[in-house]
């Protein structure tokens, strides 16, 4: 059974840090690219950035590029977005994301709240 497991949310002020995590358990894990997405209240799912196999960011959002960075442990299965220099814009669900033989699984989300 696929499951994604996002942590790491919560609140800070602007120009803060956070990093989050999402564990995945139930599939080959180091075959796959995971991708971070996040949704604001009343705004469509956007992505943030995808990881390869390799370890690889690649399709980081124009909004976030210089300052958040993804990454992967192949062996503990986790992949880890760490977010620098938050702005109040930043704040929404973030959720991972893995497509494994056509099949598409989310986790339940982390909150992340920017604001003063």
């Amino acid at each position: 059974q696929v499951q994604l497991v996002e942590s790491g949310g919560g609140s800070v002020q602007p120009g803060g840090s956070l990093r989050l995590s999402c564990v995945a358990s139930g599939f080959t894990f180091g075959r796959y690219t995971i991708t971070w997405f996040r949704q604001a209240p009343g705004n469509e799912r956007e992505l943030v950035v995808t990881v390869l196999p390799t370890g690889v960011g690649a399709n980081y959002a124009d909004s976030v590029k210089g300052r958040f960075t993804i990454s992967r442990d192949n062996a503990k299965n986790t992949v880890f977005l760490e977010m620098n220099s938050l702005k109040p814009e930043d704040t929404a669900v973030y959720y991972c994301r893995a497509v494994i033989n056509r099949f598409t699984y989310w986790g339940q989300g982390t909150q992340v709240t920017v604001s003063s």
